[in-house]
């Protein structure tokens, strides 16, 4: 819609033929070294949820930079787990660790460590904002974990928080989300990041 081409890699069957239906260019595979070289340039490659299945997350980024063009922007979404509400409600209030999930999350970040490894690899920082500290349900004794209609519950309420404060004042909403980040809170890391140095 804003003009941009967008070419999409997804090693999920499902996943990929729900996209193509929806007309997007989208390839059936993983993305890897030897697709990289294939690939091209791009001004813009976007890791949503990726980055914590992977054995080797350093060289898969390592392998993107040689798809972006010079000054090009990396954006990678990855769940915001160990993070300090959690560890309360790990520590002090007795609940076990759910977001451990192997063999399917087998890294796990926060915003300083994911800022470390983007640096080291040549990147300038942008910009860093969480997702809605969905987390804050369990300090309120709405147990989501135990609970899918109430997890659904939660999400709703979570939705509806997002679109009235978007309708009233968006900039407000991103000026919450950076003040989370800043603090480590969120559910989920959002870290936009410019390359600088593609050796």
């Amino acid at each position: 819609k804003r003009g941009w081409i967008a070419k999409g890699l997804e090693p999920n069957e499902d996943a990929a033929n729900y996209s193509m239906n929806l007309g997007l260019d989208i390839e059936k595979k993983f993305f890897n070294e030897e697709v990289s070289k294939n690939l091209g340039e791009y001004d813009v490659i976007n890791l949503g949820e990726v980055l914590e299945h992977l054995p080797n997350p350093e060289n898969f980024i390592k392998n993107i930079k040689n798809n972006l063009n010079k000054n090009g922007i990396l954006s990678i979404i990855v769940p915001n787990d160990f993070n300090p509400i959690q560890n309360i409600l790990n520590k002090h209030l007795n609940f076990d660790p759910w977001w451990i999930s192997p063999p399917h999350h087998i890294n796990y970040f926060s915003f300083d460590s994911l800022t470390l490894l983007l640096e080291k690899l040549g990147f300038e920082i942008l910009n860093k904002e969480s997702t809605f500290p969905i987390d804050f349900f369990l300090l309120m004794d709405d147990n989501y974990i135990l609970n899918n209609d109430l997890g659904r519950t939660c999400h709703t309420k979570r939705m509806i928080f997002e679109k009235n404060l978007l309708s009233g004042n968006d900039d407000l909403m991103r000026d919450l989300y950076k003040s989370f980040a800043k603090l480590n809170l969120g559910r989920e890391i959002f870290i936009t990041a410019r390359i600088i140095n593609n050796k």
